[in-house]
């Protein structure tokens, strides 16, 4: 009787499944496998973190040719990416802004971004049939050609602290930010079902995503398959420019792709997870750390995911003080 009843009880309580994890940096160069694929080098230059299948073509088989990820959980062979944040000197030159861990990871990931799959937001995935991706999979949200803001989850956050999350701009900031910026990227939570792509990377899905790690929308008919919330938070340590702030406070920060006002930020997605493993994680009870160490999902240290990477493609300098960004001749 008592294994019945406890039985009935777990059946009866609610799933609480949400995954954050760290991901190192893979590599900082020019490739894009989902917008130009092949080509070598890409129009700007992103930072990449996931697994080393990375390249400037990608198939459909990621989780099955990766031999190491730079993220915490050690099935996740996904690559995640963005575009890079440089300071642009009142003379005229660049510096890339250096990345900085997420206060809420372990100490010593180098530089990456921290990842989430939600349910709903952080507390309930509201009793629905989350449905992981498929191999192949791969989707994009923003546009760096856009003109003005608009899609809801691309912000930025003028840090006090690695702890600060709100406001939400969309935006650059138009001050000094004491604790850096962090860039946020949320991707639509409704597939089609059937695509595992599409011309634009983005049809195949729709958003009804919300602001901040609010319970995104119902999904529609057209796109009736909810998959998990699929976000990004990057930290740029801003803070040792902020005493070369220009006179006149416009803002001195520039995405890669000379976007000087932050409305083009965007974010591309490969999914990479090996076997079931994401879906178990998303049919499980678990929060967070508590997903970790075999509960469902594999992890790793630190000092593996650091040791991850892949070979430079493109030999030219993103470190010293340029006079035009890589690419942006």
């Amino acid at each position: 009787m008592k294994s019945w009843l406890s039985l009935a009880i777990a059946l009866a309580a609610p799933t609480e499944a949400a995954l954050r994890f760290g991901c190192s940096t893979l590599t900082i160069q020019r490739l894009d496998p989902l917008v130009e694929p092949g080509k070598v080098p890409s129009a700007h230059l992103h930072q990449i973190v996931g697994g080393n299948a990375f390249n400037a073509t990608m198939g459909d088989d990621v989780g099955d040719k990766a031999t190491c990820t730079t993220c915490t959980f050690s099935e996740d062979f996904s690559n995640y990416w963005t575009a890079v944040m440089f300071f642009k000197h009142p003379n005229g030159t660049y510096k890339r802004v250096p990345i900085m861990q997420n206060t809420a990871l372990p100490n010593g990931i180098n530089g990456g971004m921290t990842v989430y799959y939600t349910q709903q937001d952080f507390n309930s995935n509201g009793n629905q049939k989350i449905t992981a991706f498929k191999p192949g999979f791969r989707m994009v949200v923003g546009s760096p050609t856009a003109t003005k803001a608009g899609v809801p989850g691309l912000k930025f956050v003028c840090l006090e602290n690695k702890g600060t999350r709100f406001p939400e701009l969309n935006d650059f900031p138009k001050q000094p930010c004491r604790g850096g910026i962090m860039t946020v990227h949320h991707f639509p939570a409704c597939w089609d079902g059937k695509n595992l792509d599409s011309p634009d990377h983005q049809s195949h899905m729709y958003n009804t995503v919300k602001e901040a790690f609010n319970p995104a929308g119902p999904c529609p008919a057209s796109h009736p398959v909810r998959v998990a919330q699929v976000a990004y938070e990057t930290l740029w340590d801003t803070t040792q420019f902020n005493s070369m702030w220009p006179r006149d406070g416009s803002n001195p920060f520039v995405l890669s792709y000379s976007d000087s006002k932050g409305y083009g930020t965007h974010a591309d997605y490969l999914f990479g997870w090996k076997g079931d493993s994401l879906q178990r994680a998303m049919d499980s009870s678990c929060m967070f750390q508590g997903c970790e160490n075999g509960r469902p999902l594999k992890s790793q240290a630190v000092n593996a995911m650091n040791r991850c990477t892949v070979k430079t493609q493109v030999n030219e300098d993103i470190d010293g003080w340029l006079t035009a960004m890589p690419g942006q001749m």
